[in-house]
């Protein structure tokens, strides 16, 4: 049975410690491979445990620190081990560190690490390790960068202490630990391979990198040294499967374990099926598109804010998504720190959105390209919002793009309209700071509002957690305002799992934990 309910601690999480969704595809990229340092472990034919997962999109990177997917995630969070991560319940709990504390002013954090841990290479896990990825992560082109701006010194103070110094207080700072950045990664394997790391991937994880065929398949084995309990599974399989419909069928079939996103049409049949179920609930990730600010006829705040008045989210969660979702008018999901008010949506006004077009000298409404990924759930979405927008003398030329280019466009600013969502983080700060605030990473609309800047840049210093979510409030009015990116649903984490699977427990991160499963 699937449960489709809300589950979120997160805002909890943040206030103990003080405190990249993409629904696009996979490009057909040559097929090439990098292997691992360990060399495949024997195994006796008919004893080998593999388990088969169905990707919607090919990995684009599995350097922690290059990465900017969620399809990356799923594959790194079985290779790297993070300092912290999220339990079950969504708080934030200790990996590689076995304790911590943070001194009063909140700008030195001292992180006790567990002993006894190696990397897939036999490089030791320690203090020197830290500041190693620390100071990587900090690199100009690193795309951690932002997330560790903050700080100003790693200090190596034996060989399982290390201390991190900011420059000011950083609510997020732990909470970003259990995402990539916490990720640890061999500086031998960095040191090594250089630029070519991401296809040499090793971490502590309990699975080592075997190969990665671009646009079909990775190949992980079981770390037979694993420190954190036994591995049981052989080997793991990461299959590239950009149509959902068809990784459907691969499961019924029991060519695939593992699908990480149910088709919401396909639940009920999956659901009657005697060899699957699904497990759907409530997650962190928000999915919509963006306006660029830079291209016409975008430049117009007025025909932003038309478009995004546009938008039926609730009939649209009912068409697309049979109901798997939650209306969105902000990044912040139930459950999170910042969300409130300002994730209320209302009904499309057709009188308002007429004097917006007429505001935006546009008054006989006016037309746009919106790109979109290449599946069939992405053809629907962006057939819905054409359909939708045409009511208002809006049309919508839709551009299917692969996913990869879709990234680069989103950088470059290439694009008048484009799909792209997050797969959300629990602290607020990493779903909004690099997305509105001027410059930053993913701010691919291009916005820039020095009064969105600077309260954005307030709330992440701010360590009550009711005055961090008055300045977000105060922020979501300023979007609201520029309608840079139109909100239009939180999504539900939808796996599809083969019933001779056992040992998968559902964290609310949007990732297949691979580390305690089984096959029978």
């Amino acid at each position: 049975m699937f449960s489709k309910k809300a589950r979120f601690t997160f805002a909890t999480a943040i206030i103990g410690t003080m405190l990249a969704l993409t629904g696009c595809n996979g490009g057909n990229e040559s097929a090439t491979s990098g292997k691992s340092e360990q060399k495949p472990q024997a195994s006796v034919p008919g004893d080998k445990k593999v388990i088969n997962i169905g990707l919607k999109a090919d990995p684009p990177s599995l350097d922690p620190s290059q990465s900017n997917a969620l399809v990356d995630r799923q594959v790194q969070n079985s290779i790297y081990d993070k300092l912290f991560d999220l339990d079950k319940d969504g708080n934030i709990v200790p990996v590689l560190v076995e304790s911590y504390e943070v001194s009063p002013d909140g700008k030195v954090y001292t992180l006790k690490l567990k002993t006894g841990i190696t990397f897939h290479d036999g490089t030791e896990f320690n203090a020197d390790v830290v500041k190693f990825n620390i100071e990587r992560n900090r690199e100009d082109n690193s795309r951690r960068k932002n997330e560790m701006s903050f700080v100003q010194k790693v200090e190596v103070v034996d060989p399982q202490t290390v201390k991190i110094e900011l420059s000011e207080p950083f609510s997020p700072f732990i909470s970003i630990l259990t995402d990539r950045s916490g990720m640890m990664v061999s500086p031998d394997a960095v040191k090594k391979y250089g630029e070519d790391y991401l296809n040499h991937p090793v971490g502590t994880g309990a699975y080592a990198f075997v190969e990665h065929v671009k646009g079909d398949h990775v190949t992980l084995k079981k770390n037979e040294n694993y420190w954190n309990g036994e591995v049981k599974i052989d080997e793991l399989n990461y299959k590239v499967f950009t149509n959902g419909t068809a990784a459907v069928q691969n499961l019924k079939s029991g060519q695939l374990d593992f699908i990480d996103d149910v088709p919401t049409k396909e639940i009920k049949g999956l659901e009657n099926n005697p060899v699957g179920k699904v497990v759907a609930e409530s997650g962190m990730a928000y999915q919509g598109f963006y306006l660029n600010t830079k291209q016409e006829p975008f430049t117009n705040k007025y025909l932003r804010q038309a478009v995004n008045k546009a938008v039926d989210r609730e009939a649209f969660i009912k068409v697309v998504l049979d109901g798997y979702g939650a209306p969105a008018n902000s990044p912040f999901g139930p459950g999170n720190l910042a969300h409130g008010d300002s994730d209320k949506v209302s009904k499309p006004d057709k009188q308002e959105i007429k004097d917006l077009l007429d505001k935006g000298g546009k008054p006989d409404g006016f037309s746009f390209k919106l790109q979109i990924g290449t599946s069939p759930v992405n053809e629907q979405f962006g057939a819905v919002i054409q359909s939708m927008l045409k009511t208002y003398g809006i049309q919508v030329e839709l551009e299917k793009v692969e996913f990869g280019t879709m990234l680069e466009n989103g950088a470059n600013h290439k694009f008048q309209a484009l799909q792209l969502g997050w797969s959300g983080r629990p602290d607020p700060d990493q779903s909004f700071f690099d997305f509105v605030v001027t410059d930053q990473p993913n701010n691919y609309a291009a916005v820039s509002n020095p009064e969105l800047d600077k309260l954005a840049k307030k709330a992440r210093t701010e360590l009550d957690p009711a005055k961090r979510k008055g300045l977000y409030d105060q922020a979501m009015e300023i979007v609201h305002d520029e309608s840079e990116y139109v909100y239009i649903y939180h999504d539900f984490n939808r796996f599809g799992v083969s019933k001779k699977v056992t040992g998968f427990e559902y964290i609310p991160d949007g990732i297949i934990h691979t580390q305690k499963l089984d096959k029978q």
